[in-house]
């Protein structure tokens, strides 16, 4: 079958439309009818080279949509399920998952490579296999993926809300709730407000923190991040480090969570500095793979007992907390539509990724049409 699809054939070059052809599923594999994608920041790495992958590649890694066909063996959906798109597969099987560490699942080594298990590309083109980004490539009007990649949600769930939930909004909850472990009473400070930042803003908040500082250095995401659970808002952490001084008594916060677009040594220095005794800076944001970003000291780390961790997906475990955090939308403790600006079609692609490094959005949707 034919679909239309957004792919990037050579880093730093604008993103292309093309009319692409696909298989269908085969063992394990289901075809998806992608209704709705979300315009995350990792995509732009892969676009500008920040992050080496397999080119062509479709992008997309947030999406949601209606099951349209399943190959032989697959238990998990079924032909008119809705499912949100989990950009971490998990096996159920590996160490990782058996240890309930979904979000490190072994088949995860490959979503750069843009292959299904096998070395499998069910999509082809005018320049041969094309790879899709975390094998999913939501930025097609069809895909077809592996069953360890979708999850089922509520028919009644809005999937232009839902589709966040499969990438951007656990991994900036979960930085709070589960890396962070941020419990009632705690000071919080969160280094960049973008799609990831709001969210681990509202797990903050969520969790009880009694102080949640919020950086960047826009005034509309300041301003959503005191909209959504923030108690204070800085355009500097300069700014910010004078006030988490004065509200812990010289104490520090409890916990730094890095979810600027490019994290370097600077800003981890600033979350290092921000925490305590005992506290810990999660670094969920990346840069170029091997680029070195962190440059501390050593000796104030351990007689201080700080900590400093990597947090990927916000080490949610995707088969229960995408559900999770989707029932927390449901009965209104986590918000979604508020931190949706703007949706876009899919020929707008590049227009919505300006926007985004522009600062203009908190997060984009994109709607596609069939």
């Amino acid at each position: 079958m034919k679909t239309t699809a957004a792919v990037v054939y050579e880093a730093g070059k604008p993103i292309e439309i093309e009319e692409l052809d696909l298989d269908g599923p085969r063992a394990g594999e289901v075809l998806i009818r992608y209704t709705y994608a979300g315009l995350c920041h990792s995509d732009v790495h892969i676009s500008h080279g920040d992050l080496e992958a397999r080119l062509p590649m479709v992008l997309g890694h947030e999406g949601a949509g209606i099951v349209e066909e399943v190959g032989p063996g697959v238990t998990r959906v079924a032909p008119g399920d809705h499912v949100v798109c989990s950009f971490i597969p998990n096996c159920g099987t590996c160490r990782y998952c058996a240890t309930g560490r979904q979000s490190i699942c072994d088949m995860g080594a490959t979503i750069l490579e843009g292959y299904l298990p096998g070395e499998r590309f069910p999509i082809s083109g005018p320049r041969g296999q094309y790879g899709a980004m975390c094998m999913l490539g939501t930025f097609s009007q069809y895909g077809v993926i592996h069953q360890n990649s979708a999850v089922k949600v509520d028919d009644d769930l809005p999937l232009d809300k839902a589709v966040l939930v499969g990438c951007g909004v656990p991994t900036g909850f979960g930085s709070a709730v589960n890396t962070a472990k941020v419990r009632a009473g705690d000071t919080v400070a969160v280094y960049g407000v973008g799609g990831i930042g709001i969210n681990a803003v509202q797990g903050a908040s969520y969790a009880g923190a009694k102080y949640v500082v919020a950086i960047d250095p826009l005034e509309n995401k300041r301003a959503k991040a005191m909209e959504l659970g923030a108690t204070h808002a800085f355009a500097t952490a300069a700014e910010a480090q004078d006030v988490i001084t004065s509200l812990t008594r010289g104490q520090g916060a409890d916990s730094a969570i890095i979810t600027v677009g490019l994290v370097d040594a600077e800003v981890v220095t600033a979350g290092f500095t921000a925490v305590g005794k005992g506290g810990i800076v999660v670094i969920t944001g990346l840069n170029k793979l091997f680029a070195p970003t962190i440059q501390l000291p050593g000796t104030i780390l351990t007689l201080f007992r700080k900590s400093v961790v990597g947090s990927l997906f916000g080490d949610c475990n995707p088969t229960t907390d995408i559900p999770k955090i989707l029932g927390l939308y449901q009965s209104g403790d986590i918000k979604l539509d508020e931190i949706i600006t703007r949706t876009y079609r899919l020929e707008e692609v590049n227009e919505g990724y300006d926007d985004l490094l522009n600062g203009k959005n908190v997060r984009g949707i994109i709607v596609h049409e069939h």
